[in-house]
C-alpha cells in the first residue's frame, strides 16, 4: 500500500560551502538524504548518482523484506555506476557519498544506511538516532576509548571507515527493518544538521508538532545561526498526523535537483555568531576515506599518542599549580619569620617569632626566646594580658615590651 503520511526535503549549500554536494529525495514511499564527497569536482556528482539509482524504488511492496532486498541491491549497483563513471571520467577519482534511505511499507520502515548521515525517531517524546556512524571515532566510542561527547570535537570526527565509493562494488551496508506507528517523525539528514544542532534542540522543534516542511526550515534556521560550515540537508517523514499529505509528485533536492553541468551559485560568506561556536566546533566541510585496516591502526595509535600528550599536559599543569602553591605557602611562611609577639610558656613569659594564628594542627610560631621573667611574679592584670598575647612591630619592640614588664614588677 503507499504509504500515509506527509513528508518534506530540503537542502542549502551553508555558509562555508561553495557548492551543494547533497542530494536528498522526499517521494511517496522512498526517502533519501546522500552526502556526496570528494571534492568540488566529485561530491555533487556522487550523490547525484545515488539518487538516480534509488528512486525507482519509490513504489509499494509485497512485504518489508521484499523492500530491504531490493534496496540493499540498489545500494550496490549505485556503488557499480560510481565506479563506472569514474572510468569515463577518472578526474571524479575518489568520490563517494553516504545514503541513509527509508522505505515505508505498511507499518514497517526499511532502513539502508552507509557513512554518516544519520535517522532519527521521534515517538511518544523520546528522541532516538537509529542508524550508528560508520566513522573513526564512533569506533572510539563503542570501544570505550572517548565519549559520545568528545567524539562531537574529536579532530578525526570526519574521518569516514564505510561510504559508498567508487573502489569498492560491494559496500557493507546496514539495513534493517523497524515498526512503526502513527505519530512518528522520521528525520533523515546529513552532518550539515547533526554536526551543528546538538540533539536537545532538534528534539525541541520536532516536539512543537509543525508540518513538515516548517520543521525543515526551523531546523536549517538553527544550523545556519550555528555557522553552517558545511551543507545541510533535511528530510523530514511524520506517519499519520494532522497534517496533509502532499502530493505524490516526489521532491528531490541538493545536487541530484540541478541539472549536470551547472554549478550551484557560491554562497555568501556567513558570520558566525559567538553564542554557537561550540556547535560549529562539532562540524568539518571535508570527509576522509580511509583506505584500509591499517589506517585504523595508524589512526588509533595516533589517538593514543594526543591521549598521552593530553595526559602529560594535565600532569604538567598539575605540578605547576602545585609549585605556584607551594611557593606562596613558603612565601607566606618566611614572611611570618619576621613577626614577633610578646607571650607565655607555663611559667614564664617568653618571646615568640611568628604570628598568633594556627592552621589546623600547624603552629604558625616558635619560642624564639625564653626571657626568664617569671609569669608568677607579674600583676594578675599584667598576667592575663601576657597569657593572651600582645602583639609586637618586631623583634626590638618585643624586647622593649619585656623591658617594660620588667620594670613594673620592680616598681610593685
Amino acid at each position: 500500500m503507499v504509504f500515509q503520511g506527509s513528508s518534506a526535503a530540503l537542502s542549502h549549500t551553508g555558509k562555508v560551502r561553495s557548492n551543494n554536494q547533497d542530494s536528498g529525495y522526499s517521494g511517496s514511499n522512498l526517502f533519501i538524504v546522500a552526502d556526496g564527497m570528494g571534492g568540488h569536482a566529485g561530491g555533487d556528482v556522487a550523490s547525484s548518482i545515488a539518487i538516480a539509482r534509488l528512486e525507482g524504488l519509490d513504489h509499494a511492496y509485497e512485504t518489508p523484506a521484499d523492500a530491504e532486498r531490493t534496496l540493499q541491491r540498489a545500494i550496490t549497483a549505485a556503488a557499480g555506476d560510481l565506479i563506472d563513471t569514474v572510468k569515463l571520467q577518472p578526474e571524479l577519482a575518489g568520490m563517494g557519498t553516504t545514503v541513509c534511505a527509508i522505505i515505508m511499507v505498511d507499518e514497517y520502515a526499511v532502513i539502508a544506511h552507509i557513512g554518516d548521515s544519520r535517522i532519527y525517531l521521534y515517538r511518544d517524546d523520546a528522541f532516538t538516532q537509529i542508524t550508528t556512524d560508520h566513522t573513526f571515532v564512533q569506533r572510539l566510542v563503542d570501544s570505550g576509548r572517548i565519549t559520545p561527547e568528545e567524539a562531537r570535537f574529536h579532530p578525526r570526527r570526519s574521518v569516514l571507515m564505510r561510504v559508498l565509493g567508487d573502489m569498492d562494488a560491494d559496500p557493507e551496508v546496514d539495513t534493517f527493518i523497524m515498526p512503526t506507528q502513527p505519530g512518528d517523525r522520521w528525520l533523515l539528514c546529513s552532518d550539515g544538521l547533526s554536526g551543528v544542532v546538538d540533539d536537545a534542540h532538534t528534539a525541541k522543534l520536532l516536539a512543537l508538532g509543525l508540518a513538515p516542511g516548517r520543521t525543515a526550515d526551523m531546523l536549517l534556521k538553527q544550523a545556519l545561526d550555528g555557522g553552517a560550515p558545511d551543507n545541510v540537508t533535511i528530510v523530514i517523514v511524520d506517519v499519520g498526523g494532522q497534517h496533509p499529505v502532499v502530493s505524490g509528485t516526489p521532491t528531490i533536492v541538493g545536487a541530484a535537483a540541478t541539472p549536470k553541468g551547472i554549478e550551484v551559485p557560491a554562497a555568501r560568506p556567513g558570520r558566525v555568531s559567538w553564542l554557537h561556536l561550540s556547535r560549529q566546533a562539532a562540524n568539518e566541510p571535508t570527509h576522509f576515506e580511509p583506505a584500509a585496516e591499517e589506517f585504523l591502526e595508524e589512526l588509533i595509535e595516533e589517538d593514543r599518542r594526543r591521549a598521552r600528550r593530553r595526559r602529560l599536559g594535565w600532569i604538567a599543569g598539575l605540578i605547576l599549580v602545585l609549585a605556584l602553591i607551594a611557593a606562596a605557602l613558603f612565601g607566606a611562611y618566611q614572611w611570618t619569620q619576621t613577626r614577633f609577639f610578646v607571650g607565655a610558656d607555663e611559667d614564664s613569659v617568653v618571646i615568640f617569632r611568628g604570628v598568633q594564628q594556627n592552621i589546623g594542627p600547624i603552629s604558625l610560631s616558635t619560642p624564639y626566646e625564653d626571657t626568664g621573667l617569671p609569669l608568677g611574679v607579674l600583676p594578675e592584670f599584667e598576667r592575663q594580658v601576657v597569657r593572651g598575647t600582645i602583639s609586637a612591630d618586631s623583634l626590638a619592640d618585643a624586647e622593649h615590651i619585656v623591658d617594660q614588664l620588667r620594670q613594673n614588677v620592680g616598681g610593685g
